[in-house]
């Protein structure tokens, strides 16, 4: 019989006492709960809508932190929500065990082992579970239930105080809002998480519980798929709005003639092919937030009309006499650098001003680098649901290559491949197996790293070949003929090739290589020196 100790008893409520950040807190749990029960793997995960969050872990692959697990998804977590006690789940139980390929000791599918899982209640509310798994069967069997107890306990109020304490830390934030936003909590906006724990986007979620809550404009800068739209839905779920809908607007997908009805609508007749009167997008986002996404992209004449929405909430749909007052709240989001285009004449210096009151940085992928496993293993979980996968593992040296990648894409392009490199390994394994991505199913990042250092060597050579004093024209001909002549060597004149490698239509490529005068040289060898070649070579 295995009995909790006093001291052990004592030592864990002295440590949760005295830990003053919710991450100490959580590891010091852990840390004494495999010292009081042999196990290889715990985890602790929080309780939310029927979706079991990891909070801490230890003896489990780092991905596992980037997770989510659905209850429908999971029986065995579904039983253990669904009860009140401490649950032992029989060492030839049936139930597929969510940890199948994430327990670090244990590579491949989980032999029969030792599994347990204590709901975590707290004024009669489930906030979260305890799970451990061991190696050695039956290990659990004899615990008495009450050291189980002891333990639920213990993990329930430290679990509680942290949210407690991660929600004063909210409030804390809104203390110069108004009273009511203290107690507002998200409403109908169901936005993907932010991923990580990297400093970066510790102090994006800063700005973000910062500026949220507040009334002013907002301006998200960030390259293309660094995830700018979940920023701002983000920042519209913490704040006063976020009862109300928020509406997205491309500008760059707005056809310039048609720009000021999208945003202000029209009525019916006011220009040919106004069948009817159409809300514009300022109007239905009205008492909520209006997000102009690739704001950098609005014409000159459009930036004039949004410039005046922002000064006195007013808007005039097209063909209407009537001004209609609205009450939006702006949140833009550009990948372009806004001072640069107004520096160029391209954005208006008053329009900057208006949309920038409060900025937000998005950071690139390649400067938190240390968030990719945790990325990797929540486009896993989320692709298990879409493609019907028992489990995809993630092997450390496929994380390793992942991480010295520089991802110019972002996060888009790591879901696109972790999409991609799944698809693929996906028929390498039975219809019920566990797919494995492992260093080989990240090779091609390597290989685009040196086609990029190739290339961008490529255009340096053919750049510092130009002269001073060459016109615009001759240095794009030139820059044009070096370059293709290069590729075609690279690929021993084989046209195809070099066009694959330049993105453009074989044909096309050779009506400009004939306009830039190109041409290859071609050897010719008759038979009687293939002969001769062909008898030497033997």
């Amino acid at each position: 019989m295995l009995h909790i100790t006093s001291d052990a008893l004592l030592e864990l409520s002295l440590d949760l006492a005295t830990s003053l950040t919710t991450k100490d807190r959580f590891d010091r749990l852990l840390t004494t709960v495999r010292h009081t029960i042999n196990c290889d793997a715990v985890a602790l995960l929080s309780y939310h809508e029927n979706v079991l969050t990891p909070l801490a872990q230890r003896g489990l692959n780092n991905d596992t932190l980037g997770r989510r697990f659905q209850l429908n998804e999971h029986p065995r977590f579904a039983v253990i929500c669904q009860s009140q006690q401490p649950v032992r789940f029989d060492k030839d139980s049936l139930l597929p065990d969510p940890y199948d390929g994430l327990v670090s000791d244990c590579d491949g599918d989980l032999p029969v082992h030792a599994c347990m899982g204590l709901p975590l209640y707290f004024d009669q509310h489930l906030i979260g579970v305890l799970t451990l798994d061991s190696l050695e069967p039956d290990v659990f069997n004899d615990i008495p239930t009450r050291t189980l107890e002891i333990i639920s306990a213990l993990a329930a109020v430290s679990l509680n105080t942290a949210l407690t304490l991660d929600l004063l830390e909210r409030q804390a934030l809104h203390t110069q809002q108004v009273v009511e936003t203290l107690a507002l909590q998200p409403g109908n906006i169901k936005s993907q998480e932010i991923i990580g724990q990297s400093n970066a986007i510790q102090q994006l979620m800063r700005d973000i519980r910062l500026v949220g809550p507040s009334p002013f404009t907002a301006l998200i800068q960030g390259e293309t798929g660094v995830g700018k739209e979940l920023v701002a839905s983000a920042i519209h779920a913490n704040s006063l709005r976020a009862h109300a809908a928020i509406v997205h607007v491309n500008c760059a997908a707005m056809p310039e003639n048609l720009i000021e009805s999208e945003l202000f609508g029209h009525v019916k007749g006011a220009f040919t092919g106004a069948e009817k009167t159409r809300a514009g997008k300022f109007s239905i986002a009205n008492g909520g937030t209006l997000f102009l996404d690739e704001v950098g992209e609005l014409p000159l004449s459009a930036q004039s009309k949004l410039l005046r929405v922002l000064q006195n909430n007013e808007i005039q749909p097209l063909g209407q006499d009537e001004i209609e007052t609205v009450d939006v709240r702006i949140i833009a989001a550009t990948n372009r650098n806004l001072m640069k285009e107004v520096e160029a004449g391209r954005f208006r210096a008053d329009l900057y001003h208006r949309l920038s009151v409060y900025p937000v940085n998005v950071p690139p992928l390649r400067d938190r680098l240390s968030d990719v496993h945790l990325l990797a293993g929540y486009f896993c979980e989320r692709l298990k649901r879409k493609l019907g996968i028992v489990q995809i593992a993630i092997h450390q040296d496929f994380i390793n290559a992942l991480e010295s990648y520089d991802w110019p894409g972002n996060v888009r392009e790591l879901e696109h491949f972790i999409n991609r490199v799944t698809l693929k390994a996906k028929v390498k394994v039975s219809e019920y197996g566990v797919i494995k991505l492992l260093a080989v199913d990240a090779a091609e990042l390597s290989t685009t790293l040196v086609a990029k250092n190739r290339e961008k060597d490529v255009s340096t050579s053919i750049i510092s070949s130009l002269t001073d004093n060459v016109d615009l024209k001759s240095a794009t001909n030139h820059f044009q003929r070096q370059y293709i002549q290069q590729v075609l060597t690279q690929e021993d004149g084989n046209w195809a090739s070099a066009a694959r490698r330049l993105k453009t239509d074989r044909s096309n490529l050779m009506r400009l290589a004939k306009r830039l005068g190109i041409t290859l040289e071609r050897k010719v060898i008759n038979a009687y020196d293939e002969n001769k070649i062909m008898s030497e070579n033997k």
